[in-house]
């Protein structure tokens, strides 16, 4: 099989297109035969060794698959070979073959094709857990989303939507904005790039305060990070609910007095660590996932497909933080 391998640390160029041997399924694992997998942030971070798990190398980087099983291994009573599922590790996914975990698998449904379905778990995962389960949205409470013409951004936007939110998109271009807002957003922002000296943060907090109205935001969903977050966590309402999701733009510092002030919360959201730790909501969750996408509340919306041969160019793309919607390699 092909797979596209981090041999050592450092950007999408250091990647490499090696031939391997087909792997076997072990106790409780599938042989998945992959047809797509969803390019994600955290694969840049680890082929950095900047992410919280580093797997030994040579490992391939992408951590959200689908495909088709095509090896059993013992002690698995849920699959067999020729069901269409979605798969989830930590990384493995850029390559033509994947053992999984048996639980870590999720049947398709018929009529979702592989791309989309590669698109699907860990951006919406992340925030069906960061909007249900850590803000507790409400229908009617207004929704600001950062980055919202990114994978995981759109999927916030959709689910905000699906809850009953106002959503206000905060983008980087009118193009995002116009995406953003195809997808879902009542309203939206363009921000200015950074880095900000002291005089562009507060002109940054005005165009967010502007945004969110007098009274405040009431959820902020910010995979941003860096200067964006202290100008959007000014523009917070009382006890309103800061979302903690990533950090492209740098890890931000924000002054807790801010906290105090809106008597707000600033919420973390590590959707990986809960899958481990609370599996069962989890499923739940991606029950519900299933369910709005049946009903076309939401949709994976895929950008640009790559072959495995330029995966590292995929990589490199959605770094740069240009990419609307979601970047996935295909196998075929």
């Amino acid at each position: 099989m092909k797979a596209m391998l981090s041999l050592r640390a450092g950007g999408p160029e250091t990647l490499e297109l090696k031939e391997l041997p087909d792997p076997q399924p072990g106790a409780g694992e599938v042989l998945l035969a992959v047809k797509a997998c969803g390019v994600n942030y955290p694969d840049l971070l680890i082929i950095e060794d900047r992410y919280q798990f580093k797997p030994p190398r040579p490992f391939a980087p992408g951590g959200e698959v689908a495909g088709v099983i095509e090896g059993v291994g013992p002690e698995v009573g849920t699959w067999k070979c020729g069901d269409r599922v979605i798969g989830s590790v930590i990384a493995g996914g850029m390559a033509e073959k994947l053992v999984v975990a048996a639980d870590q698998c999720i049947a398709m449904p018929a009529s979702m094709p592989f791309d989309e379905a590669s698109a699907l778990v860990l951006t919406y995962g992340t925030s069906i857990y960061a909007l249900k389960d850590r803000a507790k949205l409400k229908a009617g409470e207004t929704l600001l989303v950062l980055g919202a013409a990114g994978g995981v951004g759109v999927s916030a936007v959709e689910l905000g939507k699906a809850y009953g939110a106002r959503v206000i998109a905060a983008v980087s271009s009118e193009e995002k904005l116009a995406f953003a807002k195809q997808h879902g957003a009542d309203d939206g922002v363009v921000y200015p790039t950074g880095p900000f000296d002291r005089a562009a943060a507060k002109a940054l907090a005005d165009i967010f305060k502007k945004a969110c109205g007098e009274n405040g935001v009431d959820v902020i969903y910010d995979p941003v990070g860096g200067d964006y977050s202290e100008a959007a966590l000014r523009a917070i309402a009382w006890e309103g609910r800061f979302l903690v999701v990533g950090f492209p733009a740098g890890i931000a510092r924000l002054p807790l007095n801010l906290t105090l002030l809106k008597s707000c919360q600033v919420v973390g959201v590590f959707w990986g660590a809960f899958s481990r730790r609370d599996p069962k909501a989890n499923a739940a969750n991606i029950v519900e996932l299933m369910q709005l996408y049946a009903k076309g509340a939401i949709k994976p919306i895929v950008s640009e497909h790559y072959p495995l041969a330029k995966a590292g160019e995929a990589i490199a793309k959605l770094g740069l933080r240009k990419a609307m919607g979601k970047i996935v390699v295909t196998m075929e």
